[in-house]
């Protein structure tokens, strides 16, 4: 497993809390491979999830810095959604 995806699972679960996710989600950083977020937390894992987005890794990694916007990055391109364009929204208040 890469040192982004472990970093990315390690903050998106202090982000998460004990809080989970209602839904799941898959986040696909290009060249380094997946995370999933859903009621559990996050892993690293390529499962089917009801959304998943793709960026790479200094987008994703700016996003969980918030140094960038999720929304900007989706609609400038740096960021893409494929499947319930909802759940994602709601990935934006996890991420923030």
């Amino acid at each position: 497993m890469s040192n982004v995806i472990d970093a990315a699972v390690s903050a998106l679960n202090d982000k998460l809390g004990d809080k989970g996710f209602d839904g799941s989600a898959k986040f696909v950083i290009e060249g380094e491979g997946a995370v999933v977020i859903d009621g559990d937390g996050a892993r690293a894992e390529d499962s089917d999830t009801d959304v998943t987005l793709t960026a790479d890794a200094d987008t994703f990694q700016a996003i969980l810095e918030g140094d960038q916007d999720p929304t900007a990055a989706f609609m400038s391109g740096k960021l893409t959604v494929d499947g319930d364009m909802s759940l994602a929204m709601q990935l934006g208040s996890v991420l923030a």
